[in-house]
């Protein structure tokens, strides 16, 4: 076949639709929902390109209206997590030796796909699924899944091009290598876009992957695989099985060809994933590659500089959009007491401007949290705070699950800076916030570092630039994602690199360079064109007399 040097399309980060009152974007989509709510789903694992059924039926449903049944998926078992394994090994050399321009090709028609006719089924699929409003869905589901598919393509050929230099006499290259074996994803509900990258990104790298989505998120899951599959994919690369995590765990993390596992989830099922990992490294054909990104405890920090209003927007929706279950949601604030009053007031009016309900009424700002465990968790820690003298509830609190598992946007004041909710991740919609002394800030940073085990995101409200620096310079530890002046949320593909390090993961940021290359192998080649035929050096030669 004829060859070339190929330049992929440039990556851009996909336009955001606004879903605005009358646009056609929100019609469309609103079409979307009462299709896909009118009929029932049964969902298949794929395995090796087959629809593989069990008679184990699941049913799914609406967060927010718990009596309404979207469908019901086959729930497998370690059968099917063999059966995926074989399916992705057998898939592995032809996959493998595909040219790279072809993988890309699949990817960027997946992104197009997301992005044009299947936007509406994915955002429809998320917000139905996952209790997310259509903004929260867009700037997920459609944008940044997509984000990721064609950024990922750009990273790949920029790792190609990461070449060494070659002597006089010589050509040294490296070669990119898949791993040698199958790469485990295991993917969270609270972002659509996670569930497709975490196992997409490995296979543009040349990898087989068996994928088990979160169980509150396999209807996201299964428009994600049937994209995969109109873009071409080939039978075996990717396989969604929907089986327990432990389940998953128990056959994947014992097998000789496990060669690494693309994690998002809790910091205490990473901890035992990893600690599997190291009680039978000795079982694998070569060290895994152990990526993860998980819980976090993100702040704001404020000095009596901060705009006020700015930091009440950002604390409304750092903390409560998609109701505060984001990894990177803003959970912990520590605010001076010269501004507290004002910032107080203004936090209060507007949260009592926010409107919480079904995802499918345009207007309601937040919905329901992803099931009844997560829901009656929060609520146990909202109803402590109501009885201890070390905090109080100063907005919100209300929690209802008689039609959805609906929590209000609750703000709790903590007395001490150590109090339950400003140290433990809650994973809801549930802010608290510690008002510090003005002249003890740098006192109240060194709490703020040493209050939580993650670092994942945090955020300075200030107008002094001396502070700024300050601030950022003692915090280096305490994110891997840090913002001035803005919510800790909304990292995108492309420009801000997403993870954090500590107990949030290992700061391989998601869509960049440094992650794709934990997915690929690399092996250097030297040539050399005239070799040497005599095996002494000059030094060699005695001296001259």
């Amino acid at each position: 076949m004829s060859k070339g040097f190929y330049n992929v399309p440039v990556a851009k980060n996909e336009p955001i639709l606004s879903y605005a009152a009358g646009s056609p974007e929100r019609k469309k989509l609103q079409e979307e929902l009462t299709r896909l709510r009118s009929s029932e789903v049964d969902l298949p694992m794929v395995i090796g390109g087959q629809d593989v059924t069990t008679d184990r039926k699941i049913r799914m449903f609406p967060p927010h209206d718990i009596e309404h049944t979207l469908g019901y998926y086959s729930q497998g078992d370690a059968s099917h997590v063999e059966m995926a394994i074989s399916a992705a090994m057998a898939a592995k050399e032809e996959w493998a030796n595909l040219s790279w321009h072809h993988r890309a090709s699949i990817f960027l028609k997946a992104a197009d796909l997301l992005a044009g006719p299947y936007r509406d089924k994915i955002n429809a699929a998320t917000m139905l699924g996952q209790s997310k409003n259509a903004f929260q869905a867009e700037i997920d589901a459609a944008c940044e899944l997509a984000d990721f598919f064609r950024f990922g393509v750009q990273v790949m050929t920029d790792i190609f091009k990461l070449q060494p230099e070659s002597a006089p006499g010589m050509w040294n290259y490296n070669e990119y290598r898949p791993l040698e074996g199958f790469i485990f994803a295991l993917t969270p509900f609270n972002f659509t876009s996670i569930a497709g990258n975490l196992p997409a990104a490995p296979a543009l790298m040349g990898n087989v992957v068996v994928w088990k989505p979160s169980k509150t998120a396999v209807y996201s899951a299964g428009v994600i695989m049937e994209i995969f599959r109109e873009a071409g994919l080939p039978d075996g690369v990717i396989n969604l099985l929907h089986v327990s995590g432990p389940v998953a765990a128990e056959t994947m993390l014992t097998h000789p060809d496990f060669a690494g596992i693309h994690f998002t989830g809790s910091t205490e099922v990473f901890q035992s994933i990893w600690k599997t990992i190291g009680d039978n490294i000795y079982k694998y054909k070569s060290y895994p590659r152990i990526v993860g990104e998980t819980g976090g405890k993100d702040f704001i920090f404020a000095d009596n500089t901060a705009d006020k209003q700015a930091l009440a927007i950002a604390m409304v929706r750092g903390a409560f959009e998609y109701q505060g279950q984001k990894c990177s949601a803003a959970s912990r604030v520590y605010i001076p007491q010269s501004i507290w009053p004002e910032v107080k007031e203004k936090l209060g009016n507007e949260l009592a401007t926010v409107k919480m309900g079904g995802p499918e009424d345009f207007t309601n700002f937040m919905n329901a949290v992803i099931d009844e465990s997560s829901f009656d968790k929060l609520q146990g820690f909202i109803e402590q705070a109501k009885e201890d003298k070390d905090a109080e509830v100063i907005f919100g609190g209300k929690c209802d699950k008689s039609v959805g598992y609906f929590i209000e946007p609750t703000v709790i004041l903590a007395k001490k800076p150590g109090y339950t909710t400003m140290v433990e991740e809650l994973f809801g919609p549930v802010l608290t916030i510690y008002v510090y002394e003005d002249g003890k800030m740098d006192d109240t940073l060194e709490i703020l570092d040493n209050t939580s085990i993650y670092a994942l995101t945090g955020a300075v409200f200030s107008q002094n630039r001396y502070n700024i620096e300050k601030i950022t310079k003692r915090l280096s530890n305490s994110a891997g994602n840090f913002y001035i002046n803005d919510k800790p949320t909304g990292a995108v593909v492309g420009q801000q690199p997403f993870g954090g390090a500590r107990g949030s993961g290992t700061n391989d940021k998601a869509g960049s360079i440094f992650n794709f290359l934990r997915w690929t192998s690399i092996r250097t080649i030297k040539e050399t064109f005239v070799p040497p035929v005599n095996y002494t050096y000059p030094s060699f030669a005695p001296d001259i007399e």
